[in-house]
């Protein structure tokens, strides 16, 4: 059953540097078996409403866009905007998965490129990773995990451009992909950013790429279906190293229709206090049913970053994680 809509957004700076406050029980933790926060699209917060409608959308989308845009365009922009939080204040508030979908419009000759969402961002690729490098060199313990995806537009030459910025830019803080990423290994070296990379090809001819992040992706519309899916997902076994459970609800033409006044927020907003009762009942570790990184949408609402964070408490590295019906008793953990 769907909650009443919450609307206060506050951002919990105790968050900030939630890594290196970390026992050091958990030091020689793998990250893919810590509990991380995300945020699903982590850029729309910055969506350009006069932009061009992004080139992976479907000739439908374009042509209602084209022929009705006074209709069309703000039906767009209140079902693509996922965040209102900048990417800093992300980052402040705990999150350490960061969802980038890059594309190149296709009339831009340059090689400036955006986020995307349906539309193009005002900001470019480029400026945003500076803005992490920003934030990672004043919280030296704190370790972030780029998702580069989606690719749309992008030829050879701009996937090559890409990826210079991104070694340019971060450089030593970069851990390559042979590396077990405990955050006693991330700290000794020095490194604070993994790269996965959804472009198989680039990956194999850069150590500094890791493979693109699984992302359970459940595509309905209500969170009972939703987390019916998540936990089906659970059933079939976690991957091996970083995967994302994302607790983002999907709208489709039909839901729409169905809500002319909604938006993806409010969706969302109401939906929160039954994920909230999901999200604390997770463990994560190793096992077949536990869980790794959890992505929202609206990720400044409720208490949604300091749930997943909390997870951790749960860790006991000297036990597995439980699996089904073997109950809490396989597990300590401290009460939150």
């Amino acid at each position: 059953m769907e909650g009443p809509l919450q609307t206060s957004i506050h951002v919990c700076h105790e968050n900030a540097q939630w890594m290196s406050k970390l026992p050091e029980k958990l030091w020689d933790t793998p990250l893919f078996n810590l509990s991380l926060p995300g945020s699903h699209d982590t850029m729309t917060y910055c969506l350009d409403k006069n932009s061009a409608v992004s080139g992976n959308e479907s000739k439908l989308v374009k042509f209602l866009n084209k022929c009705m845009p006074c209709i069309v365009r703000p039906i767009i922009m209140k079902w693509s905007i996922t965040q209102v939080l900048t990417v800093t204040e992300q980052l402040e508030a705990g999150v350490r998965y960061l969802d980038f979908r890059i594309a190149h419009k296709s009339s831009d000759p340059s090689t400036n490129l955006y986020f995307v969402h349906m539309v193009y961002t005002t900001v470019i690729v480029q400026d945003i990773l500076w803005e992490v490098l920003k934030w990672l060199e004043t919280h030296p313990q704190e370790v972030v995990i780029l998702a580069c995806r989606n690719f749309d537009g992008l030829t050879k030459k701009l996937h090559c451009h890409l990826i210079t910025c991104i070694k340019q830019i971060f450089q030593c803080k970069l851990c390559p992909r042979n590396v077990v990423p405990t955050l006693r290994t991330m700290w000794q070296r020095g490194y604070q950013v993994i790269v996965s990379y959804e472009e198989d090809l680039e990956v194999l001819k850069h150590c500094e790429l890791w493979p693109a992040i699984p992302y359970w992706w459940g595509n309905k519309t209500t969170t009972h279906a939703l987390i019916q899916f998540l936990e089906l997902m659970k059933q079939m076994g976690r991957p091996e190293t970083f995967f994302v459970a994302g607790i983002n609800l999907t709208e489709n033409l039909r839901y729409i229709l169905v809500h002319p006044f909604g938006s993806l927020k409010t969706m969302t907003l109401r939906s929160l206090p039954c994920l909230k009762i999901w999200v604390r009942k997770q463990y994560p570790g190793p096992q077949k049913e536990c869980i790794n990184i959890i992505a929202g949408d609206f990720i400044g609402n409720d208490d949604f970053v300091r749930d997943v964070i909390e997870l951790n408490t749960k860790i006991n590295p000297q036990l597995d994680c439980p699996s089904k019906g073997s109950g809490p008793k396989n597990i300590s953990f401290s009460a939150f």
